[in-house]
């Protein structure tokens, strides 16, 4: 995830609604698995290519980036919402709490979590997400970037579904055979996950890891992302 952002905590870098597939769609195995699967929002980073606005706060329909995505995950059959913010983070608050019509203050289904490490790279908000995934003893998360408005709740379902059917421990979305975000990530990355360093965030792992696997979806969002204004 690559918080300018456009990401990696998944199975990308920078921006990785880019990076293509390299790992293979897996055989499912019903784990018979119940467990709580949350989700993270990755909505710390300063997006120095979109120029001097807040890109989480430019808007798609009159709605923040930050607001489209949140509101994706709070759609789709997950446990919790923790929301990793940094760079503005009053303001991006402000917006969630305008946009979802929800006191952030008092809780709601969604957690803020602030990062203020968050000029050193995406992985330092990878890690805060995956150390409360940790804590609220997730069995797995779902990490989602801020700066991407147009994924399918639907996509999350397949995702967790997937992992429910034991397809794997680490799924990301794939469209045309090329990998998108989010990604889950089951509860045995999250330590790995909370060491991550600069802007690969958990890329390495997917790469890397034999239980890794792509989910196919008809989910042209999930390589959608903003990094310019033209983007939007």
């Amino acid at each position: 995830m690559n918080e300018d952002e456009g990401t990696d905590a998944n199975a990308n870098g920078d921006t990785d609604a880019n990076g293509d597939a390299d790992v293979n769609e897996a055989d499912t195995v019903d784990s018979g698995d119940d467990g709580q699967i949350g989700g993270v929002v990755l909505a710390a980073g300063r997006s120095r290519r979109f120029g001097e606005e807040n890109k989480l706060l430019a808007t798609v329909d009159g709605t923040p980036l930050v607001v489209h995505a949140v509101r994706t995950l709070l759609s789709a059959a997950l446990t919790r919402v923790v929301v990793v913010v940094g760079y503005e983070a009053d303001r991006v608050e402000a917006a969630l709490d305008d946009g979802l019509g929800v006191d952030l203050s008092v809780g709601a289904d969604i957690d803020v979590r602030y990062n203020a490490n968050y000029a050193a790279g995406q992985s330092t908000s990878v890690r805060i997400g995956a150390r409360a995934a940790d804590e609220l003893e997730w069995d797995a998360a779902v990490f989602a970037l801020g700066d991407m408005p147009w994924v399918d709740p639907e996509t999350i379902d397949q995702l967790c579904a997937a992992y429910r059917r034991g397809t794997g421990s680490i799924l990301a979305p794939s469209i045309d055979g090329q990998r998108g975000n989010p990604v889950l990530f089951g509860a045995a990355h999250f330590d790995a996950l909370t060491t991550v360093t600069g802007d690969r965030g958990g890329r390495h792992l997917i790469e890397s890891h034999d239980d890794a696997a792509l989910i196919p979806v008809a989910d042209p969002g999930i390589r959608r992302d903003v990094d310019e204004q033209a983007d939007l």
